[in-house]
């Protein structure tokens, strides 16, 4: 196998703004610099006065040459979302999707590894733990590009005998998004993907190095390359994969503490123990207030978010309820409880019953519950609830007025935990160790040279 060439959905819509500091050659036969402006019209690409289907850029054979990209939005749906100018090298593709343009980034695999890798975290990382993100990095994206020719899936699954997601008679709504279904190019830019900014943010000499020691290693399990997942921090304790994302259970995403010291895990999946772990700080590697270590793992942008191994939310009850309404598209009308009907490994909720004046529904899984809960993503569904009343007396013939959340990690908790990583690195831990410690029984091989 050779080093392949991946695509990246990087920015769309109706005008893409592009320019070269240097000739690019197009795929219409003239060289290019300077700032240019593509419009989508009419079912055409409009571009120097002439339509295309298909528009394509191709750098010089110089390794300095980049394009940029205006008003790249980073961060989609999550508190942080901004526009800024990004810089890339490799190819740029402009093609037609539905009424608006994409431009596509044509890119070595290696060459996109290392922006990941200072994308996702601070170039300013341990080596080790820069080595164990290449790996599976390097890993996930493999294993994406050998399933259904990149097709991934966004499934809606009723559950039990309900025929209908959305049946009243079984008011079960279940969902989860393995992936925006990207027909047109292998990977998208954002954190649904991977975090991808080109070259906008320097690599590091270490971003390389670890991308260079780990070329075309990934982590496999009985033959097949892992779908190596990964969050920001796990809270204490590793989610499984099958209660994310479809009821496959992968033997090296399993439950375990993020600990070597701590080996005992209570049964997160009982409510009553779930709750006694969210509620309190057990020890774990990612359990950190390291600003040094922090700032590995949390670029700038992330770090505007300070808590996240324990975190609370509060709403009131009018927020709650138009939150819920605007988010789920359902009117529940005012909000009565919210119940834990499921948890997962980590005490995170799969299954979260919404009772409303006007409707009740189970939702989930973990990324739906995120979503219906907070404007943009809340942290992660390990959360338990309080509720509060205005008035004393019988709570049951009164509505909550505030509902507070508190909670437990961010992101899914599934395979490694970044935090949790970055302090093993400090730890001098090596990147082999950093690997077998989050996917239990994977080993390393190499795919290509």
């Amino acid at each position: 196998m050779t080093q392949p060439q991946i695509t990246v959905g990087i920015l769309s819509g109706k005008e893409i703004e592009f320019s070269f500091p240097v000739k690019f050659s197009s795929s219409v036969g003239t060289e290019i610099s300077g700032t240019q402006k593509a419009i989508y019209q009419d079912g055409k690409i409009h571009w120097q006065g002439k339509e295309y289907d298909e528009l394509s850029f191709i750098p010089p054979q110089n390794a300095h040459a980049f394009f940029k990209l205006k008003d790249v939005t980073i961060g989609i749906n999550f508190h942080w979302e901004r526009k800024e100018v990004q810089k890339f090298k490799g190819e740029l593709k402009i093609i037609i999707e539905g009424e608006q343009l994409t431009a596509i980034n044509v890119i070595s695999i290696e060459e996109y590894l290392t922006s990941v890798i200072s994308s996702e975290m601070s170039a300013t990382a341990s080596l080790e733990l820069l080595k164990a993100h290449a790996v599976i990095s390097r890993s996930w994206l493999l294993n994406k590009l050998r399933v259904e020719n990149g097709e991934w899936r966004v499934t809606v699954q009723p559950d039990s005998a309900a025929h209908s997601p959305l049946s009243t008679l079984h008011s079960q709504y279940i969902k989860w998004y393995d992936h925006e279904a990207h027909r047109n190019f292998d990977v998208c830019a954002d954190d649904h993907c991977q975090r991808y900014q080109g070259i906008t943010r320097a690599s590091t000499p270490q971003a390389i190095e670890a991308v260079t020691a780990t070329r075309g290693e990934v982590l496999m399990y009985a033959g097949t390359i892992c779908d190596a997942r990964f969050s920001k921090c796990c809270g204490g304790a590793f989610e499984e994969f099958q209660n994310c994302w479809e009821n496959v259970k992968h033997p090296y995403l399993i439950r375990q503490r993020d600990s070597k010291t701590e080996k005992q895990l209570p049964d997160l999946n009982i409510e009553a123990e779930a709750d006694k772990w969210i509620r309190t700080s057990p020890v774990a590697f990612c359990n950190t207030q390291d600003k040094k270590i922090l700032s590995q793992v949390l670029n700038n942008y992330d770090q505007e978010t300070a808590d996240f191994y324990r975190w609370k939310v509060s709403y009131t009850q009018q927020e709650l309820s138009t939150l819920i309404h605007q988010r789920s598209g359902i009117d529940f009308g005012q909000i009565l409880d919210l119940i834990p009907i499921e948890r997962g490994t980590s005490g995170r909720l799969v299954r979260l019953k919404i009772v409303g004046t006007l409707r009740t529904l189970i939702i989930g899984k973990e990324l739906e519950i995120r979503r219906t809960l907070s404007a943009s993503h809340l942290y992660s569904s390990a959360f338990v609830i309080d509720k509060e009343y205005e008035e004393k007396g019988d709570k049951e013939d009164k509505l909550p007025s505030r509902f507070i959340l508190t909670g437990a990690g961010w992101g899914h908790g599934v395979g490694l935990c970044q935090i949790g990583a970055a302090v093993m690195g400090e730890q001098g831990y090596k990147y082999e160790e950093i690997l077998s410690h989050y996917y239990p029984g994977s080993t390393l091989e190499k795919q290509y040279q």
